[in-house]
């Protein structure tokens, strides 16, 4: 610390006006300025057209990805305003929405009853960090347009520049159009990824029955098809489409909604729900006005009570059950279900910054109320179905027992041999897990370079023998006779499935050390399946990485160059075009010796590693579904639809 003396008065208080807050802190507002925060800056946009269809005024999104690399979202929905803003006189209403901060309409004043965007910073911000936006706004028979440049800066005050074209009733067409080109000098890039998007895309399409989401993707040398999102059915076809790579158990996807009016406003609850044959009770997925709460929370906690309860009812009342028998457990009857909860309230609370969980109370007794009535009244008029239900929950509960079993017999065993740990686990010697690392590493040769090249303060090892078992087709039971699951459930602490403890986890850090080669890449996609799975509070709390063994080595006089893949090879000849040293392809990492593996894969202050992410639990669960289930066709297609665009790996 320097012996420095500081000053701390009046001048030491700097006071950021406008946007300049956004330029100087941009990942306050989007959460980085990555990938994941560019692609924050189309939703952005996107979300206020789909709240103006939540409060039934558009139905179409278009949006595109231009050829100089900008973005369009135009949507038929109201307009932004374009008469002058009350609180700025000297403002049209549509630059304040643009240039000021938490102006929008979403703070009162009837203009929206549901939204999803509560902050009202989402356009702003978006102007804030773009070289240039350009916006159009139809309204009254008149087209409007407005420029701003270089983070907000005006250059084109709004102004009419003609009539409004027709719209396809033949009247002038109303609604918004914004084009936006992100600043390259506040993004690590500004190329857009057309699968990220899309998806994105499709979930809201879901979400709002009957709005219309149309992209295309005019990039040269892209050649992404123009796709459109519409649907219909809502939640229904989001069920049927979760569940395709899966085998359902019955065909038909039960659907209820239920709608009332509280102190706090309206609120309204849509679910939609089908069995599958699989063995996940992890495919429970909720929104709230369209957004992904993916730590739950009330809406969840009043249909999990609910299902558990009206199921134990209608199989008590038809003899599924004996009278001596208890009663099936929650996670008996959620296996194998794809249950989608949207709910829509005037004045969701969410805790924390994230929005990932729902805090109104009321809503957790409109979901229970309404599964409780609707959910009684689905089993009663399905019997076959309801059968087949019933007969599943009792083979888990069964499976379950065996697993409790299986369970308290490692537990004995690690207790009889003294820590409980795996034996081939070298751990490290810190007790505090935010500074302990667990590197999960492909062979016992690997495990042995790892293992000396360590920092044993805070470095575990632990080798893992050939492909551990894929969890996607098999009940917990059967995972923990399997010795690799069981090192893996050990050495992390924190237990498995239903009963994983967050609390409990040894490590802060878990890094899948894999070969970069097809093999590894299996490897790492099985290990992922588990911890998804089965442990998905450690990838929800960012505590799993994947590490970057290089794939090159060359020499430049003495010293010997590692390079990660073909881009860092392509990108070290450009840099190089004389180089004249042939390039090695390093086939593993049980070929390094310990300081080569220290240096380019372990080394904190050189390595490189990749956090997994879930930003989309239900496209996560499709996913995985889709990659490790008995589907080889869907496999097939999704594999030869992304294989030309994997520069991101968070599911």
């Amino acid at each position: 610390m320097s012996s420095e003396p500081t000053t701390y008065g009046a001048e030491s208080i700097q006071v950021l006006e406008g946007l300049e807050a956004v330029r100087k802190r941009p990942g306050m507002y989007i959460g980085s300025t990555g990938p994941a925060g560019l692609h924050h800056m189309v939703y952005e946009v996107v979300d206020n057209s789909v709240d103006e269809a939540m409060a039934g005024y558009a139905t179409s999104i278009e949006v595109a990805l231009l050829p100089d690399g900008g973005c369009e979202v135009r949507d038929d929905g109201r307009g932004i305003p374009v008469d002058t803003s009350v609180q700025y006189p000297d403002m049209s209403a549509a630059e304040v929405v643009l240039t000021v901060l938490h102006a929008g309409g979403k703070f009162g004043g009837g203009a929206y009853k549901v939204s999803g965007g509560l902050h009202g910073v989402g356009i702003s911000v978006v102007n804030a960090l773009s070289t240039r936006v350009e916006v159009e706004i139809d309204q009254d028979g008149r087209r409007h347009a407005m420029a701003f440049a270089d983070g907000g800066e005006l250059v084109e005050k709004l102004h009419v520049i003609g009539d409004a074209p027709a719209g396809p009733d033949g009247r002038p067409r109303t609604g918004t159009t914004v084009r936006f080109w992100p600043d390259p000098s506040i993004f690590d890039e500004t190329n857009f990824r057309a699968a990220t998007l899309t998806e994105r895309f499709q979930m809201m399409a879901f979400l709002n029955a009957g709005l219309r989401i149309s992209f295309r993707d005019d990039r040269p040398d892209h050649t992404t098809e123009p796709v459109v999102f519409h649907y219909e059915g809502g939640i229904r076809d989001f069920v049927s489409h979760v569940n395709a790579a899966k085998e359902a158990l019955f065909s038909d996807v039960g659907y209820y909604a239920q709608g009332e009016s509280d102190d706090d406003g309206a609120m309204e609850v849509e679910v939609a729900f089908q069995w599958n044959t699989g063995y996940n009770s992890d495919g429970l997925h909720s929104f709230a006005n369209g957004i992904s709460t993916i730590e739950g929370g009330m809406h969840e906690e009043g249909f999990k009570k609910s299902l558990t309860n009206t199921v134990n009812r209608y199989a008590r009342e038809h003899g599924h059950i004996k009278e001596k028998d208890p009663n099936l457990q929650g996670e008996d009857i959620r296996e194998g279900l794809t249950a989608i909860i949207s709910v829509k309230l005037t004045d969701p609370q969410f805790e924390g910054q994230t929005k990932a969980k729902l805090g109104n109370v009321p809503m957790r007794s409109l979901v229970e109320r309404a599964t409780n009535e609707k959910l009684s009244e689905w089993l009663e008029e399905h019997p076959s179905e309801a059968k087949r239900i019933l007969q599943k929950s009792v083979q888990a509960a069964r499976a379950r027992e065996a697993a409790r079993t299986a369970r308290d017999a490692t537990r004995r065993k690690s207790a009889l041999d003294g820590a409980g740990l795996p034996g081939k686990l070298a751990d490290c010697s810190s007790k505090d897990p935010r500074e302990s690392e667990l590197y999960i590493v492909e062979g016992n040769s690997a495990g042995g370079s790892a293992k000396d090249a360590r920092n044993p303060a805070t470095m575990a090892i632990l080798p893992i023998r050939g492909k551990i078992l894929n969890v996607e087709r098999a009940r917990l039971d059967k995972m923990l006779k399997n010795t690799e699951v069981q090192a893996l459930v050990s050495a992390i602490g924190g237990g498995v499935g239903e009963e994983f403890d967050y609390d409990r986890i040894r490590y802060h850090k878990v890094v899948l050390m894999c070969d970069a080669d097809v093999d590894g890449s299996h490897i790492r996609t099985l290990l992922l399946t588990f911890f998804f799975r089965q442990m998905r509070p450690l990838i929800e709390g960012g505590h799993i990485y994947i590490a970057q063994p290089p794939l090159y080595s060359t020499e430049v006089g003495r010293n010997k160059i590692y390079l990660k893949d073909d881009a860092a090879k392509a990108a070290f000849l450009a840099e190089h075009p004389n180089h004249k040293n042939e390039f090695q392809r390093l086939k593993g990492l049980g070929e390094m010796d310990a300081d080569e593996l220290w240096a380019t894969t372990m080394d904190p202050a050189q390595r490189t590693l990749l956090q997994v992410s879930v930003e989309q639990a239900v496209i996560a669960d499709e996913v995985f579904s889709i990659l490790m289930g008995d589907d080889v066709e869907s496999r097939k297609h999704f594999i030869q639809t992304n294989a030309s665009d994997v520069r991101f790996l968070d599911i």
